[in-house]
């Protein structure tokens, strides 16, 4: 994550007064010219990250402070920041930067994400003038930045392939259905279960690829002065554009209902067609977005069964069993994955009690 300085109890690693070191602090006194500061540690993500809010008077700062790196324009977070900038997507602007500490002074978002917004009353259409912003945001990444070849970017160097795909899936395989679950596979439903992978993974490598922000939820999607701020793009990637489009539309962590839904995926195709001369057969996107939410959700699933299995962190539970409906729903309206429908039902996934582990 690049800068979510809410504090979200779901976000299970953050900083401490042990991480404020007389090295930060003499970061901060040579980058903001005043030594009157206060250093506020923050909520940070699934990360070793650590965030600290920076106060001086009135005016305030994040620093993000993480491994020393060698070269700025190679780093990942501020090469691909300088990209999306250029492209005029809005990110947060980078203030000073120590490679040898690996500490970076940004922009203060504040504490105002997209899923705050979305439940802040029961009336969720008031958020979509926000989720429409986050359209916008998302198609100056898919096309703007894409199309500017003339700057070298990282996110050129990497993309969602089947190899890629695949692990993410295997690794939902590992801490969800092996894991949390306690199931165990026989070898015919082994050998189903990777054919089903190998399939799902094939059909998403062969779409056309646009840079993905790879993680574009409501929690990575800040709003400041009401205009929307992106964070956590620091491993972006080429693929599909529905990866994105799955993760903010199927957000785990909020209930968007399918008239909603159905608007800003209207509003994303007629944008691109609009202002990009982008034009997709609407039932062929539509089939590929039905197995984009099949890998990216189960995928989700085991991240949020890993946080549990490698760090005993049980703040993620809540969220398997909503998204895994997902999974399902979509499953039934598809032949062809079979094998992964019948582990999640008949094997007794959606009648555990995820939030009870």
């Amino acid at each position: 994550m690049a800068q979510n300085t809410s504090q979200n109890s779901d976000n299970p690693i953050g900083a401490s007064t042990n991480d404020i070191t007389a090295d930060l602090k003499n970061f901060v006194h040579c980058s903001i010219g005043s030594d009157e500061f206060k250093v506020l540690p923050l909520a940070g993500d699934a990360s070793t990250r650590k965030y600290f809010r920076i106060v001086d008077d009135s005016k305030s700062w994040a620093l993000m402070v993480w491994k020393p790196f060698e070269s700025e324009s190679d780093y990942p977070f501020l090469n691909i920041q300088n990209h999306f900038s250029r492209s005029g997507v809005e990110v947060p602007e980078v203030i000073a930067v120590d490679k040898n500490l690996g500490m970076i002074l940004l922009e203060d978002l504040g504490d105002l994400t997209l899923e705050r917004k979305y439940w802040e009353t029961q009336d969720h259409a008031i958020s979509v003038p926000f989720y429409i912003q986050a359209i916008e945001e998302l198609l100056k990444i898919h096309f703007t930045a894409t199309n500017d070849k003339k700057h070298s970017c990282v996110a050129f160097n990497v993309e969602f392939n089947t190899e890629k795909f695949l692990w993410e899936m295997n690794y939902a395989k590992t801490h969800l259905i092996e894991g949390i679950a306690e199931v165990k596979l026989s070898t015919a439903a082994e050998k189903g279960l990777a054919k089903d992978f190998e399939s799902i993974c094939k059909i998403l490598d062969r779409q056309p690829k646009r840079i993905s922000h790879r993680d574009y939820h409501s929690r990575n999607l800040m709003i400041k002065l009401d205009k929307m701020k992106v964070i956590d793009f620091q491993d972006a990637r080429m693929g599909p554009v529905q990866y994105d489009l799955v993760s903010l539309l199927h957000d785990s962590y909020v209930d968007m209902q399918p008239n909603m839904q159905n608007q800003l995926l209207k509003h994303y195709l007629h944008r691109a067609k609009e202002e990009f001369n982008q034009t997709f057969d609407e039932d062929e996107f539509n089939q590929i977005m039905m197995v984009q939410l099949i890998q990216r959700c189960f995928k989700a699933c085991g991240s949020f069964s890993s946080f549990l299995n490698q760090r005993s962190d049980r703040r993620y539970l809540h969220y398997i069993h909503p998204t895994l409906v997902k999974v399902v729903n979509t499953l039934d309206s598809i032949e062809e994955f079979r094998t992964l429908r019948s582990i999640l039902v008949d094997e007794g996934l959606m009648e555990i009690d995820y939030e009870a582990l």
